[in-house]
């Protein structure tokens, strides 16, 4: 009884809306929009007053570009972006990049202990180096992906003349010494013996191996064992050589950060890096993309790791967004999650409803020309089948009948996911650093939010449709398989699902 009363009371409050919304509303004025569940002015605002730092960019005469973001911190985060990481490496020499990031520097853990272990320059000994950034309170690393290279450090911001200064001494004057190289080799066989344990990382590498067979792509960022036993300072030195190059370098900072200070530090420190040669920089090798699959079957143990992808968009390909959306629409789920039926993705919502999975993760890598666009997730073996025949039911769905209030969603979740990632200097100076390798610049906010604005459900359906349906996927699969579909099976579920 209680609750009709509610109900009518309810009611009443809505009536004089709902008999101006019958009226009509008088040009210029603000509407309740009741019907369609969503409040909003009738009349957009033509103006959009920012309150985002500028990225300043500019260009040394050897092509390396300069590109800061000050918002006024007290620290502030400087790094070092090349355009040279596995992909640029052959069959000899893979594993270089990776070995020469930790030649560099390295965070090292040993149990609950986290520090930093540098090698000597021409400038300081191994111990002074540690010492100076101990005492500035900086902190230092790098990564090596299969296209980028990074070295960065975040300091105080009064410290930024210094930290560029190490970062310069550290990339440029390093000594590559035999018996630093000897310890290297040994702790990246002790890393690779550890990544072996992160099925997830192991799944994704035999993803790369089966979809780019024989490419640069399909090789690991860490190089066979065979290689990294046999890389000596004759091939580092050649690859610093071959691809540390002006053009295909980025100094990137954001933080408290004075734009024309770091023009003149880089000046300074990194004017004497070489420009192109005559002959123009390597060539990007071509990557093409194989329909394929990996399986490696082991029934001791408990879970089964899936991977399933198609070819996606390079980074500056128009039809990179609309996947990116798609991507945000399918999202990502494990048994931690509240919401159980009540979440948002409707694949989410299956796992959850019929316990199909531990977890599954959608995922869109990209790169310079291709990516890949699919779906992780980790089974019980009795629930294989029906996990990937849902996966494939939905990814056919988003080719053919994905709603507009879907769409909206997601586009609305991927806007949100952008913005919670620029939280602070350093993934404010990531942003930069990959922005500007990838696109030459980096895009303004309101710039990317009306390209993803933009996407409707049938630009969704459409790109969907020409990347996902009736395409043949390359998969990679670990553990207690034997339910896992065959691959011809697999293929036919690109183009039509059961009933």
């Amino acid at each position: 009884m209680a609750a009709s009363t509610a109900r009518l009371a309810a009611r009443r409050l809505l009536l004089p809306w709902t008999g101006r919304l019958a009226r009509g509303c008088a040009p210029g004025s603000r509407c309740l929009h009741v019907g369609t569940g969503r409040f909003r002015p009738t009349k957009a605002a033509t103006k959009v007053i920012l309150n985002v730092p500028e990225t300043k960019v500019s260009p040394l005469e050897n092509g390396l570009q300069v590109a800061s973001e000050d918002s006024g911190l007290s620290t502030c985060t400087v790094g070092l972006w090349i355009d040279a990481g596995s992909r640029y490496e052959n069959e000899k020499n893979n594993g270089t990049a990776h070995f020469l990031e930790h030649m560099a520097f390295k965070a090292r853990s040993t149990l609950t202990l986290l520090y930093f272990l540098f090698q000597g320059t021409k400038k300081r000994s191994q111990l002074d180096l540690e010492l100076e950034i101990e005492n500035m309170g900086a902190h230092l690393n790098a990564y090596t992906s299969r296209e980028q290279t990074v070295y960065y450090a975040k300091a105080f911001s009064k410290d930024l003349p210094r930290a560029v200064e190490i970062l310069a001494d550290i990339i440029q004057n390093s000594t590559l010494g035999e018996a630093e190289i000897e310890r290297e080799r040994g702790v990246i066989l002790r890393e690779m013996q550890e990544v072996e344990t992160n099925l997830q990382e192991v799944v994704f590498d035999y993803l790369h191996a089966t979809a780019y067979q024989n490419t640069a792509l399909g090789r690991t960022i860490l190089g066979p064992t065979e290689n990294i036993k046999s890389i000596n300072r004759n091939d580092l030195v050649e690859y610093i050589t071959t691809h540390y190059k002006g053009p295909r370098m980025v100094l990137a900072a954001a933080g408290g950060v004075c734009h024309d200070e770091l023009l003149d530090l880089a000046k300074s420190h990194f004017g004497s890096l070489p420009c192109a040669p005559e002959g123009g920089l390597p060539a990007l090798p071509p990557c093409s993309f194989t329909g394929s699959e990996i399986r490696i079957r082991d029934d001791k143990m408990p879970l089964a790791h899936i991977a399933v992808s198609v070819e996606a968009a390079g980074w500056c390909h128009p039809d990179t967004i609309p996947l990116m959306v798609a991507n945000t629409l399918i999202g990502n789920w494990d048994r931690s999650l509240g919401g159980g039926v009540n979440l948002s993705s409707k694949l989410a919502q299956v796992a959850c409803h019929g316990n199909l999975c531990h977890s599954f993760q959608s995922f869109n890598t990209c790169y310079t020309d291709t990516g890949l666009w699919g779906l992780y997730m980790v089974c019980e073996p009795s629930t294989i089948q029906d996990m990937v025949h849902f996966v494939q039911r939905e990814w056919i769905r988003l080719c053919t009948s994905v709603s507009e209030s879907e769409v909206a969603r997601a586009k609305n979740l991927l806007k949100t996911n952008m913005l919670l990632q620029l939280d602070g200097s350093t993934p404010i100076c990531e942003d930069i650093g990959r922005q500007m390798l990838c696109y030459k610049r980096r895009i303004p906010i309101p710039e990317l939010e009306a390209r993803i604005e933009a996407i409707d459900a049938q630009t969704l359906r459409d790109v969907c449709t020409k990347y996902i349906y009736d395409k043949h996927p390359a998969v990679a699969a670990i553990g207690p398989i034997e339910q896992l579909p065959e691959y011809n099976r697999i293929c036919s579920g690109m183009s039509w699902s059961r009933a």
